[in-house]
This record gives structure tokens, sequence and C-alpha cells, in this order.
């Protein structure tokens, strides 16, 4: 049952000013008030103590219990998410499992010290000239953190999503802001773990959960003196405006935030002379997948012109036109899509029209084409449009591809379709790509980021405003940890893991 209200130290509180769901028909839901926020914070501080001097074990019981709890109210979580965000059943049935595999995935990283980066550098009293010290150097949790939950994954980018997930291994309390596109899904998450705060006696303020439209609630929580970090996934714009925040503060905190990508394919000239194709309709798919409405979605794919990217685009515009309007996750990213797409038609050549939509919140797919100066010399060109719109850019040469490359801003993904006579090319682009995105691919499409140690989700600004964090896989724990060194301490007061 859902009841409408925020999840404060331990206790399910109401307020005065509610919002109503427009989605789940006669439910509304509390916004939470500044005061409330206050209380949240100042819980989690009182905690943060209680809660990182858990021992690891503790904490991955408590981990593996909040997927336990989830999977408990499957069938319910799934139902929620369908009629708040229009994402079909096994789409959220898969979203759970990957929600509930991060979970047990950090509760596995932290059953071993290897995230931790233990150093010791063993005292040297007789070295000359000077002697050196017992020195030891582990990762202590960073503090209260705050986590924003994502439109566009309900469950794995939001209330028991990665950021949580990793903060809550570290040893952090979360506070986590629900998404009002799907704020029974964020409540029913939160019930979970709450259970599993009650069945592994964890500190009642590990985990808080608070409710809110608009930029109140948001501002006030990165604001809060108490907080030390915070995680974002979300537009740029409003990403920027929290980072500039937590900057801005009297003591400035992290702010890890996933903001925007275009992520461009640079389709190689033999690769295209021998699979052009069978390129254009792999875009397709992966371009329309979920609405286009993936962080990965590559909206650009840049070629030489001529016969190959005439059959790429030939492959995807059938593919395309067979692609049935789907529901987008909301009305307002769904104006923005049409907005952007309308800009789109303006500035370049729609190639192949897929009609318009019929259904509310619903979106058809496009495809627009325009030369590779034209692209590089426009701005809003170059800007992501959150759905299915998807950019085929021309060059002259190979030479301009290189040029191309160059002007990239900050990427969450690039990639290179090519054959093995591209090598030579590749090998060109590839430092140039290196330092544009965090994750660079060779013949495939970046939409399903595996949860993985080895994964990188983040890039150079705007991707995402740290270039040195991930958001997905274990190495997103680093966010919320941070290096003591400690000096000549006595064995019986250094962590566990320092000891000899």
């Amino acid at each position: 049952m859902i009841f409408g209200k925020n999840f404060i130290d331990g206790a399910w509180a109401s307020s005065d000013e509610r919002m109503m769901s427009p989605d789940l028909e006669g439910k509304s839901f509390a916004q939470a008030t500044v005061e409330q926020v206050d209380l949240a914070c100042k819980a989690a501080r009182r905690d943060f103590r209680a809660f990182s001097r858990k021992t690891r074990a503790e904490r991955a019981d408590f981990l593996r219990e909040i997927a336990k709890q989830i999977d408990i109210l499957g069938d319910e979580i799934t139902t929620t998410g369908m009629a708040e965000t229009g994402l079909p059943e096994a789409r959220l049935v898969g979203e759970r499992g990957r929600t509930t595999g991060q979970l047990h995935m950090f509760a596995d990283l932290i059953e071993e010290t290897g995230y931790l980066d233990i150093r010791k550098n063993g005292a040297l009293p007789d070295r000359t000239p000077l002697p050196r010290p017992d020195l030891r150097l582990t990762h202590k949790a960073i503090g209260p953190v705050v986590v924003f939950g994502a439109s566009n994954f309900p469950l794995a980018f939001s209330t028991a999503g990665g950021d949580t997930a990793s903060a809550l291994a570290a040893g952090c309390p979360v506070i986590v802001k629900g998404h009002g596109a799907h704020a029974g899904t964020a409540e029913l998450v939160a019930q979970a773990i709450a259970k599993a705060i009650d069945l592994t006696g964890m500190p009642r303020a590990s985990f808080q959960m608070l409710q809110g439209t608009g930029y109140k609630v948001g501002s006030t929580l990165v604001q809060h003196p108490e907080i030390t970090a915070v995680g974002f996934t979300g537009s740029l714009a409003g990403g920027r405006a929290l980072y500039d925040l937590c900057h801005a503060r009297p003591s400035p905190i992290p702010f890890y935030g996933e903001l925007g990508s275009v992520n461009p394919m640079f389709c190689l000239p033999l690769a295209m002379e021998n699979r052009a194709a069978e390129i254009g309709a792999g875009w397709a798919t992966s371009l329309t997948m979920g609405a286009g409405q993936f962080c990965t979605n590559p909206g650009v794919a840049v070629m030489v012109k001529g016969a190959p990217a005439d059959a790429l685009e030939t492959a995807c515009v059938a593919v395309l036109k067979e692609i049935a309007e789907q529901k987008m996750l909301t009305d307002g990213i769904h104006e923005a899509f049409e907005k952007g797409v309308k800009t789109f038609k303006e500035l370049m050549v729609e190639v192949g029209s897929c009609g318009t939509a019929l259904a509310k919140r619903s979106a058809l797919p496009a495809l627009f084409k325009v030369s590779a100066k034209e692209w590089m010399a426009n701005r809003e060109l170059q800007e992501e449009v959150f759905g299915a719109a998807g950019i085929i850019v021309l060059c002259e040469d190979v030479a301009e591809m290189e040029a191309l490359a160059e002007i990239l801003e900050g990427q969450l993904t690039t990639t290179l379709h090519m054959d093995e006579d591209d090598t030579p090319l590749g090998a060109r682009l590839l430092p140039i790509l290196e330092e544009k995105a965090g994750r660079i691919l060779a013949n495939g499409f970046p939409t399903g980021v595996e949860v993985s140690s080895a994964m990188m989700h983040g890039g150079p600004y705007p991707a995402s405003t740290d270039v040195r964090a991930t958001s997905i896989g274990t190495l997103a724990i680093v966010r919320w940890l941070r290096p003591v060194s400690y000096q000549n301490i006595p064995q019986a007061l250094l962590p566990k893991e320092l000891q000899e």
C-alpha cells in the first residue's frame, strides 16, 4: 500500500502541502517541507557514526536484505511503475533485476578490503638522515549523502539505485529526493529499505526519502550544512544549478552529476563499404530503444558522404518506419522532445519522416542529416535531444571526421564502427576520443550498460561533473569515501583493516 508520505528518521511523515499523482488515480503525495528537510539532514548526521562503524559484513547483510525486500514487493512495484512511467512490464522487471543485482554486487565488494585501497608504510626508526614514522592509509565514509532519483530509470537510478547502493555500502546515510514522475514507485522501494533497516538493526536514519516537485526541496537539501556529497542523474540545466549551489556553500561539497551526452558514433570507411546497411539497421534499433530515453542513446552518426552513407540512411529509415509510437516518461520530457525535433527540422534535412504520434505523451522517431561543416558551426545541433532523434553527419573526407572529433564536448560514450583495414584511422581517432568520453566502444551500440568492475559511466563535462567518477560499476563507491592516514597510531586504535 502506498502511504503518500515522506520517510524521515524511521517514520512515515505527512505534510500540509500535497502533490497529485498524474498517473495514479486519486493518489497524492506529501511535499517535504523545509523543516522536514532539516530534520532528515540532522538525523542523518546523528546516525552517521553509528552506521559507518557497522562492520562491512553487517552493511553487506543490509544491502542483501534490501534486495530481498524489493523482490517481495516486486509485483506491486512493477504495476505501479508501469502506470507512472508508461514503461512495459518486461523493462521494469529487468530493471528490478538490475537494481537488486547492484545491491548484491556492492555487498560482495565490501566483504573484501580491496575497495579501501589500503596502504602501509612501516616505521623505519634507523633511517638517515631522518627516521620514518609508521604510516597506514585507508578510506572512510564521507558523511551523509543526498541522491536524486532519475526520471528515466525509476529503479536502477532512483531510490535504491546505484548511487544509493554504493553510498550505503561505503557507510554513508542516504537521503533520497524522489522523482515526481514516479513518486509511488519511489515510495514502495523506500518501504522495502525501511523494512530492511528494521530486520538488520541499522540506525533509523541510515536511509530516508523526501518527495517534492520543483526546486525547493532539492536546493534546500544540497545546501544543508550536514550534507557532505550529492549524486544526481538528470538534465544539464537542473544538474548545473545544483552543482553551482554545492560549490557556493560556505563549505563546498562534491556534486557527482551525470548530465547529458549525444554519444557520437564514427562509422569508418572500410566498415561502411562492407556493412553500411547492417550498421544503419542496428543504429535504428538502439536509437529507439525505450523511446530513446537513455543517457547512452547514440544520437549522432558521423561518416564520409557517398554511396555507403546513402545505404546506411536507407537501412536506418526502413527500420524506423516500422517502429510504433512509444509513450514517453513524462509530459515535460515529451514536450522537450517535440520542441527539439521542431528545431532540428528548421535547421537540417529530415529524412524518411515517420509521421506524427497520435496518443497522448507518445512520440515517433525522427532522423536528420547535415554536413559536418554545418554541424560543427552550429552549437544547437550538438546538444542532446532526449528521445529517439538521430542525426547523420556527412563529412567530405576522413580529415574532416578527425576535425569533428576534435571539437566534441565531453561524452559518456563514443563508438568506432570499423573493420580491420580501418585500423590506421582508428588509431588516429582513439587518442582524441579518449579525451572526450568515459567509455569507447568498437562495433557495438552504447545502449545497455554492463554493471561490472570495469565499467565507466561518466565523462568530461557536460557528460558529468567529475571526469574521475562513474555512477555504474564497483568504482562508484569511491565517490562516497575519503582517504585517512594514520601516523604512529597504536594498534588497538587503528581501524581493523589496518591492524597487523
